[in-house]
């Protein structure tokens, strides 16, 4: 199997990365404690989850309190092994042939020389062989180039995959020994009071934030986007819903329309005909939502609907029936 140099991390190091990558991310304190013991242990883990759910954030995170790069690759049937690792520079191979002065380093290559992270999303649409030229890295902490030798790993590398579970376009089904290799672990959405703490510190609408906004408006407008984009995770004619990022732009977004059509107040209860100011605020959401969200919505393609219909069906739900149904009578 070959001898790791695996850049194990004493409890005091990994406990002082804890307390300062705690601070920057929002409602993962039991993925970060688990990708971070993975990671200190001097182990590659594959992470899987629907985008917009904190793992890249959570890594970037932590390589930068290592002082290690972050080298990202996106996973796709382009990424061949020859990428991976590099290779000579054609142009000053014909002027000076083959040395190591002219290699210049894939994303691979790079990360094991300077003991970096290698984050590949999308981990499972790489081509087979490609996973194979992983797992002799992951293996050996070695790889072999043709014409440049033997590339060892410093200590802190490790290789990192994501995967979409909702995804299945494209991908291909990793092998037994690709999962023998890795540590594994299943991230999901934050909870609704995460979602909302992202959202405040994410568009400067919270405490202390740059926002124009009135505080009641903004606690409304961050209350209302969660609710919404939540909610197109939850319907059983959609494959997969938006992430938090969609909530982060249809915040952004509508606060924008607000300002444009003078909109300072959410208004209360459910949208009725004789309420203007709760009817103009609840459009703008859905203008909003129509624009941030609908991308962001992967119909089944069996239910014989559209994102934006279902975009109308949330937005009457909670602006319209779900008020209605907690009021008295």
């Amino acid at each position: 199997m070959g001898t790791q140099t695996t850049g194990v991390r004493d409890t005091s190091h990994v406990s002082r990365v804890r307390a300062s990558v705690g601070d920057r991310v929002v409602g993962r304190e039991r993925e970060l404690d688990l990708v971070l013991a993975a990671v200190a242990a001097g182990r590659d883990i594959l992470l899987e989850g629907p985008p917009g759910t904190s793992k890249s954030t959570i890594l970037r995170a932590i390589a930068e309190e290592w002082g290690i790069p972050f080298v990202l690759v996106e996973g796709n049937a382009d990424l061949t092994p020859a990428k991976l690792l590099g290779g000579h520079d054609p142009a000053r191979v014909l002027r000076e042939g083959y040395r190591d002065e002219n290699f210049v380093d894939g994303p691979l290559v790079r990360a094991m020389r300077e003991g970096g992270f290698l984050y590949i999303e999308e981990f499972n649409r790489a081509p087979d062989d490609t996973l194979n030229t992983l797992l002799t890295a992951m293996a050996e902490r070695q790889v072999a180039i043709p014409r440049r030798g033997t590339i060892t790993a410093e200590s802190t590398f490790r290789i990192i995959g994501s995967m979409n579970p909702y995804d299945n376009v494209g991908t291909t089904r990793l092998s037994t020994s690709v999962h023998d290799r890795f540590n594994r672990l299943v991230v999901g959405y934050q909870d609704a009071e995460a979602e909302r703490r992202i959202l405040a510190l994410r568009t400067g609408m919270g405490p202390g934030g740059a926002s124009d906004l009135s505080a009641a408006l903004a606690s409304a407008l961050i209350s209302d986007s969660v609710a919404l984009t939540r909610a197109t995770r939850e319907r059983e004619d959609t494959r997969q819903g938006s992430s938090v990022r969609g909530a982060i732009d249809l915040t952004l977004v509508a606060a924008q329309l607000l300002a444009l059509h003078g909109i300072d107040t959410p208004g209360e209860g459910r949208v009725t005909a004789e309420d203007n100011a709760r009817r103009r605020y609840a459009d703008t959401l859905l203008d909003a939502a129509m624009v941030a969200l609908s991308g962001r919505i992967h119909v089944d393609e069996a239910a014989g609907t559209t994102p934006e219909r279902v975009l109308q069906e949330i937005w009457e739900d909670h602006f319209i029936l779900q008020p209605a149904a907690a009021e008295p009578g």
